[in-house]
């Protein structure tokens, strides 16, 4: 049974007040709470098992590298693939960076054309205008539908002869969309076109298997799914690594230096250069152990249920305007409302009442253009939320309505 008051102990922080109310934390999709585990690991790491991994062969520098490479086979198994395509990094953001300077710049030539959905965040958009910006790169743009779904026929439709690339969302940070990216990589896979899936939202919200997807590339990153900032990975095919220079050049990804020449040692440690963020891959590490004793499906069950309730107390609000209603979205909610009040001025009147909200263009302007707002409010739930909260971010949003109207 999923016991979220159980749950809800784990995480210290939703114990405190903000503005002397009980937190609602609804900002989840910019950032996840941790857990004591998460907690715990990092404080161990630095207090009694700290060393730099790779490089020592004394007890503290094995058991660091011990513990830090065991987090390469926990997100190998959380994704569904081989440790050796799994790349330690930042985050999706140095994720995607890599793949643009490290796969696609080389490739890439004035006229040739990358596919992005509209609703991409911009870590999944900046490093393709590098590409347009230098290179002569084409972006070309998928719209979603009016009720905020997109269609994976249009995607697909997109693509032409110099298609090079598809990079796609697989759950959108805005409005909740859950993207049927399959689908799209089986149609591009069908003419030779490498997908790349940004996993930030949609490995938090849902069970993945990137081999069942079929993609090439799957980025996530660590600080949303209830482990540390600084931590993150992304899945690439061995194929794909194969044809991959190296993103950055400095120890561990090589094999020699010499002079006048270097050699760079295998996938994956060739992309990953320097001192990497130990400590906070090892707190992933156990964020994830924390969601794999949960139980995704658990999660994902959870999180159903409050998007059902959120969609039904919002939708009574009659004054509030709803970004996206696409079948089966994530209980993630972008709305505005109607008068002249500002997201911020919104966000501002929740904080009183203790709801943490987000409020701007969620690093989606493309998005916020094509639907019309300069900004939202976004309050996005996470596995700890509950439907009380739901009812306290009501009664907050009916008390910014009054007090603007």
């Amino acid at each position: 049974m999923y016991d979220v008051e159980k749950i809800r102990a784990d995480f210290p922080i939703l114990s405190r007040e903000v503005n002397n109310k009980p937190l609602v934390y609804l900002d989840n999709g910019a950032s996840a709470q941790k857990p004591r585990a998460v907690i715990d690991a990092i404080t161990r790491s630095y207090e009694m098992e700290y060393a730099n991994v790779h490089r020592g062969l004394h007890f503290l520098s094995n058991l660091a590298t011990e513990n830090y490479e065991a987090v390469r086979g926990k997100i190998a198994r959380f994704l569904g693939a081989g440790e050796d395509e799994i790349v330690l990094n930042s985050g999706t953001t140095e994720g995607i960076n890599m793949v643009s300077y490290g796969w696609a710049a080389p490739r890439l030539q004035a006229g040739d054309e990358i596919v992005l959905s509209v609703m991409e965040h911009h870590a999944n958009i900046v490093p393709w205008h590098f590409l347009r910006e230098r290179q002569g790169v084409v972006l070309k743009w998928v719209d979603t539908e009016p009720d905020g779904s997109l269609d994976p026929q249009k995607v697909i439709d997109a693509i032409g002869p110099r298609t090079r690339l598809v990079a796609v969302t697989h759950l959108s940070n805005v409005l909740g969309t859950v993207v049927d990216v399959k689908a799209i990589c089986a149609a591009a896979r069908a003419q030779g076109v490498p997908v790349l899936v940004d996993g930030s939202q949609g490995a938090v919200h849902m069970k993945v298997d990137v081999k069942d997807i079929g993609c090439d590339f799957y980025a996530i990153t660590g600080h949303k799914l209830y482990g540390p900032s600084g931590s993150g990975a992304i899945y690439v095919t061995r194929e794909r690594l194969a044809e991959m220079r190296p993103f950055m050049g400095g120890g561990d990804m090589i094999r020699e230096v010499s002079k006048d020449a270097v050699s760079y040692a295998d996938p994956p440690l060739k992309f990953e250069a320097g001192t990497p963020g130990i400590v906070q891959t090892i707190g992933f590490g156990a964020a994830l152990d924390y969601l794999e004793a949960l139980g995704m499906e658990n999660v994902a069950a959870h999180e159903h249920m409050l998007a059902d309730y959120a969609t039904q107390r919002l939708k009574g609000l009659n004054w509030l305007n709803l970004q996206g209603h696409a079948p089966g979205k994530a209980a993630i909610f972008s709305f505005t409302m109607n008068g002249a009040a500002h997201a911020h001025d919104i966000s501002t009147i929740l904080d009183k009442k203790g709801v943490a909200v987000r409020a701007g263009h969620h690093c989606a302007q493309p998005l916020m253009e094509h639907l019309g707002v300069a900004a939202t409010c976004r309050a996005s739930f996470g596995l700890y939320n509950t439907r009380a909260e739901v009812d306290t971010l009501i009664e907050a949003l009916e008390l910014a309505h009054d007090l603007f109207a």
